[in-house]
């Protein structure tokens, strides 16, 4: 069995994929790295089979029509045969010293007859046009150099959240969860660091530097333009989010709260994003995200609606829709997520 299982979803990844690729061949030769081409037009799915043939016992390129990045990122859960899962974007890298630790944690866990659930590492913000990074650790929420529980952890900053970035999942316990992200539609991230974690039970914490998430690229989901033209996609993968899990269910406190606090960001970016544009029709989307999410569970709506990250950006009127977007912008500046 290989150790561990990089996914790389991969459309039109042709000018960047290069160092992406080889940041995880310096992992070692227990590894498997599943290059997903996901219907790509320009040379990538050239360029895979180039790194599948320079590395036969390594690399596998799987190529299938366009179906984003849920789609390749299902197509990689299905075909891993690694004892652990991790999604890599194309335009992202992993740091050589940080894997050394990660990797030796991951193969004593080949060992085991439980090995862990869920590995944590930290990630690195790299505004690569601005010339800044911002490091995103955890170090004040998880015990290090244990394996530990959802009850023995601290408490997460505003800012603190576990991204696709950070996480390591054991490969069948995604399998045994049903994870299945939604195809051609972004933001599914979300639902890959929400929906498993309720199973999760036992997780390990390196405070090390691990992944470099490339951002600024003006084509990206994250940048605010596409966020508000993709908006509709958003409120999807939030209703997903809402249908999957119910807070009310989770007997671990720590991590009711922390997933409580997840989706009111949700919520709140969904808010936030809507009276941007304000319009009739999207506030009328904003009050139809809130009926369904009380209309689910009338308990769960009391406690999102009421969390501190919503308290502001649904106040009616001009001065409430001001009041929602200065907090966001300050958040963005505080924050730097887009």
């Amino acid at each position: 069995m290989k150790t561990i299982t990089f996914a790389i979803p991969c459309y039109n990844s042709a000018p960047y994929m290069d160092k992406c690729v080889e940041s995880l061949l310096a992992c070692g030769g227990d590894i498997e790295i599943l290059i997903v081409n996901d219907g790509s037009t320009d040379a990538t799915g050239a360029k895979a089979h180039e790194w599948q043939e320079a590395h036969p016992d390594i690399i596998r390129v799987i190529d299938q029509q366009n179906r984003g990045h849920g789609g390749a990122v299902n197509h990689g859960l299905e075909e891993a045969r690694g004892l652990y899962f991790k999604v890599v974007d194309s335009d992202d890298w992993l740091d050589a010293r940080a894997m050394e630790d990660v990797m030796a944690y991951l193969r004593r866990q080949l060992e085991r007859r439980k090995p862990t659930d869920l590995v944590i590492g930290n990630y690195v913000y790299e505004k690569v046009f601005e010339g800044k990074r911002t490091v995103m650790g955890y170090r004040n929420v998880f015990p290090e150099n244990r394996e530990f529980t959802w009850d023995e952890i601290g408490r997460f900053r505003s800012s603190q959240y576990l991204l696709m970035h950070s996480v390591v999942y054991r490969t069948e316990l995604l399998r045994e969860v049903g994870l299945k992200l939604p195809e051609h539609c972004f933001y599914v991230d979300n639902i890959f660091v929400y929906v498993p974690l309720p199973h999760v039970r036992s997780i390990y914490y390196l405070d090390a530097n691990m992944y470099h998430y490339l951002i600024g690229r003006e084509d990206q989901s994250v940048n605010e333009k596409t966020m508000l033209s993709r908006i509709d996609q958003q409120l999807r993968i939030t209703k997903v989010m809402i249908d999957a899990v119910n807070l009310l269910d989770i007997p671990q406190p720590k991590l009711a709260k922390y997933m409580e606090n997840y989706l009111s960001m949700m919520m709140c970016i969904c808010s936030v994003f809507l009276r941007m544009g304000h319009t009739a029709e999207n506030e009328a989307k904003r009050d139809e995200i809130w009926f369904y999410l009380r209309k689910r569970s009338p308990q769960m709506y009391k406690i999102i609606r009421g969390n501190v990250l919503n308290l502001g950006v649904n106040l009616p009127g001009e001065a409430g829709r001001r009041l929602g977007l200065g907090g966001y912008r300050l958040a963005q500046r505080v924050f730097r997520f887009n």
